[in-house]
């Protein structure tokens, strides 16, 4: 009797396990479905499962658009995301281990300053933000786009947590053979500590790859458009390009796609071990 129960108990977890998943593919499916057909056959009154006549020809038609530059502005989301990856976790991994390991009277001062940046909304720093980049001469320029984003304090937060619990052991080791703070980071932590590294840094990378707003003020130029204010030029007050925004929307979540079916498991992995508790 206790085994019928829990066969049928398994079985209804898949079941609703195949329920959520179709749930969750259902726009995915839209992207594909509606980026495939002419503009006739989105709008139509009756609705067919997928086109009969695919129109492949949408995904040459968006990167020949002369209006937007697709490829570049592919192009750039990926510099962006990578630099902005690669420099969030190395200033973010530096502050973290500064902050659990390193001995300083203000430690605790200062960790709880950077906390309380994250209670500081972004509206609030915007403008100061856009005024001294605009200063620096850097509107337009990949070091607009990518610097004012470098540090998270999020991710400061994470990394401090997970090196509280690093194991001290392997730090002694590495002291008693003679090595200081910074090379006992790279030579033994860094090696040591890379589910976090991989959850932090696709956690950064999706947010570089989806920010908008930053780069729609800072890129002004053609060139220096991202991905997502590239999607925008597709729905404006005077036209809607039904089928390249659908079939340009699935271009732009392929790396993301890529990027989470990688490191999915270090996510979990990562975060679990960094823990919240002091």
């Amino acid at each position: 009797m206790h085994d019928g129960l829990v066969r049928v108990g398994r079985a209804l977890r898949l079941v609703l396990l195949i329920v959520l998943a179709l749930l969750f593919l259902i726009p995915f499916y839209l992207l594909v479905r509606n980026g495939l057909s002419r503009e006739a056959d989105i709008t139509a009154a009756d609705w067919t499962f997928f086109p009969r006549d695919i129109q492949w020809s949408n995904i040459t038609e968006l990167f020949q658009d002369p209006d937007v530059p697709m490829a570049r502005a592919l192009l750039n989301s990926s510099l962006i995301a990578v630099a902005t990856t690669v420099g969030t976790l190395l200033l973010a991994s530096l502050a973290g281990y500064g902050l659990a390991r390193i001995p300083y009277r203000y430690a605790g001062v200062v960790f709880y300053w950077i906390l309380g940046t994250l209670m500081v909304p972004a509206a609030v720093t915007f403008v100061p933000s856009f005024v001294l980049v605009s200063s620096l001469g850097w509107v337009s320029t990949m070091r607009g786009l990518v610097v004012p984003t470098l540090f998270s304090a999020f991710a400061a937060f994470i990394f401090r947590q997970y090196f509280l619990g690093f194991p001290r052991e392997l730090e002694d080791a590495a002291r008693v053979d003679g090595l200081g703070y910074w090379r006992t980071y790279w030579r033994v932590v860094v090696p040591n500590s890379r589910p976090v590294f991989a959850a932090v840094g696709t956690i950064v990378f999706i947010g570089a790859w989806n920010s908008f707003l930053w780069p729609l003020v800072i890129g002004q130029d053609r060139n220096a458009w991202t991905v997502q204010v590239a999607l925008s030029t597709f729905n404006t007050a005077q036209t809607v390009r039904v089928h390249e925004l659908f079939v340009a929307s699935a271009v732009s979540i392929l790396p993301l796609l890529l990027v989470f079916l990688l490191l999915q498991r270090h996510i979990v992995a990562g975060v679990e071990r960094s823990g919240i508790d002091d």
